[in-house]
């Protein structure tokens, strides 16, 4: 027997093979999938949701196509007037911001000594 075997049906019995070990190896990969994968993407998604809900007027941002603004306007249908050079005025969707694009724009790493 190989490794492989041994890790997927358990230690070789007397009469036959165990399978308690594969749904114990099986179930260890749920969690493992759960923890590392859908759990932080929950979280993200979370923060993001948290962040367009609180964007208000006078806050630069960054969209996520990269286009640089101050919010002039919050409108209720859930766009937001954004001033992108004095007199340029664009209507975008709130989803439309980027929470990391904005983040490092209003809050620069701190330069290395």
């Amino acid at each position: 027997m190989n490794m492989l075997n041994v890790l997927l049906m358990g230690a070789p019995q007397g009469g036959g093979s165990n399978p308690m070990g594969s749904f114990l190896i099986f179930g260890g990969m749920i969690v493992v999938m759960y923890f590392f994968m859908i759990r932080p993407q929950t979280k993200k998604a979370k923060q993001q949701r948290q962040f367009i809900e609180s964007l208000k007027e006078g806050e630069k941002v960054v969209t996520i196509a990269g286009i640089h603004g101050k919010i002039k306007k919050v409108n209720d249908d859930g766009t937001l007037v954004i001033e992108v050079s004095p007199g340029t005025f664009l209507t975008m969707e709130r989803s439309a911001i980027s929470m990391e694009y904005t983040s490092q724009k209003n809050n620069p790493a701190a330069p290395k000594a």
